[in-house]
């Protein structure tokens, strides 16, 4: 008799505590989008949980899945280097998203070392891995860093940070050296002031800022380059002289990607996983293939819809219980995942929308995921409610 009456009472107490939950949900947000699950996959709040919902930047936490799955956490980007007898020097992208001025320091460094000081008769700039006409949905041409356009060969992560005074420009950066178009950028299209801008969406830009800057820091490490910079491709059958590894591996670049919710370190990272799974070029087909797949094998073809990989597009569409799903695939890497709030969560802000996903520890329930989906611009509501959950459950 006791046993049996045990067994009820345990059954019976979450109940008081999981209708609180419900109603502190439904007075912070009464038509929001919540959804909390435990280790066991039983929903503890669901509230609106199969409403398509634009998520924002917690898309990155999908691109992440993907990427660990089909790359691996030790994958390194390359970019490679061809001298031809006549010192002409060819740089072939891949596609490498963190080729920031420490990192191009210490390639310069490892390069010089392997072709020697000897002047370069020019360099040859070869982005032949990504197709010219690549656009990515939701990336407009502007100024904004986030709108910074992807690009086989691209250095700090196609922006410029610099402080502008009329027409004076100096650089913001005091690791990275300006530039003759970065100077001409900034001046174009930056306000009076300091700040951050992307390069425009043509890619002959992008590209010729890439080859300055390498040649500054070839010139800092010794070598000199007394030819023009141009765009071409690296000629068949001419070995590489030096490939250069990234010095991150992809797990470090990922932290860095959902910390810092970089749209083009997202959407470098999603075009890849197109090109390992289906060869090279890459393109936004391909990776999209490969992600519809991914998703369809674990029956989420219609919950997940990606257009890109960073969730700028406002044409991404989630359900709740799709991403939850996708959280627990994800759960092998949830230490990747280190948000604002000190938890391991990632935001999502557009105008009118505000996302919240990931993981929380509660001492009822262990380790819970949870979706927030609001139609909201204050993203302080968002946490209102994780703190809600955290604290009844």
């Amino acid at each position: 008799m006791w046993p049996r009456l045990f067994a009820l009472a345990l059954l019976l107490a979450p109940i008081p505590a999981m209708a609180g939950l419900k109603e502190k949900v439904a007075a912070l947000a009464p038509q929001g989008i919540v959804l909390v699950v435990d280790g066991q996959g039983d929903e503890l709040v669901a509230q609106n949980a199969d409403e398509p919902f634009v998520p924002a930047s917690v898309a990155k936490i999908v691109t992440a899945w993907l990427a660990m799955e089909v790359l691996g956490g030790d994958y390194r980007f390359q970019t490679s280097f061809y001298l031809d007898d006549k010192r002409t020097l060819y740089i072939r992208g891949g596609g490498d998203p963190f080729l920031i001025s420490e990192e191009l320091a210490r390639l310069a460094t490892e390069l010089v070392a392997a072709i020697g000081k000897a002047p370069i008769a020019g360099i040859v700039l070869d982005a032949s891995y990504y197709p010219s006409n690549l656009r990515i949905p939701g990336i407009e041409n502007d100024s904004e860093a986030y709108d910074a356009p992807n690009s086989a060969l691209a250095v700090n992560f196609n922006t410029v940070a610099a402080v502008r005074s009329g027409d004076k420009v100096r650089s913001g950066e005091k690791q990275t050296p300006l530039t003759p178009l970065a100077i001409a950028e900034f001046r174009a299209r930056a306000p009076n002031g300091g700040g951050r801008i992307s390069l425009s969406q043509d890619p002959a830009a992008s590209l010729q800022y890439a080859g300055e800057l390498i040649a500054a820091f070839i010139e800092r490490a010794g070598g000199s380059v007394s030819g023009k910079i141009t765009t071409g491709t690296a000629p068949a059958g001419l070995a590489p002289v030096y490939i250069h590894r990234q010095s991150r591996t992809l797990s470090q670049i990922l932290v860095e990607l959902l910390r810092a919710s970089n749209n083009y370190i997202a959407n470098q990272v999603f075009l890849e996983i197109g090109a390992r799974r289906l060869g090279a070029p890459v393109s936004l087909e391909k990776s999209l293939q490969v992600a519809n797949q991914m998703l369809a094998a674990h029956g989420l073809a219609s919950a997940i819809h990606l257009e890109e990989g960073s969730g700028i597009s406002r044409d991404n569409r989630f359900t709740a219980r799709g991403l939850a799903e996708v959280l627990a695939l994800f759960s092998p890497y949830a230490g990747l995942l280190h948000g604002h709030d000190g938890g391991m969560d990632k935001t999502g802000t557009m105008e009118g929308v505000s996302t919240l996903a990931g993981y929380a520890d509660t001492s009822s329930h262990g380790r819970v995921r949870f979706v927030i989906s609001l139609a909201t611009d204050d993203g302080e509501v968002r946490f209102r409610l994780l703190r809600a959950i955290e604290s009844e459950l």
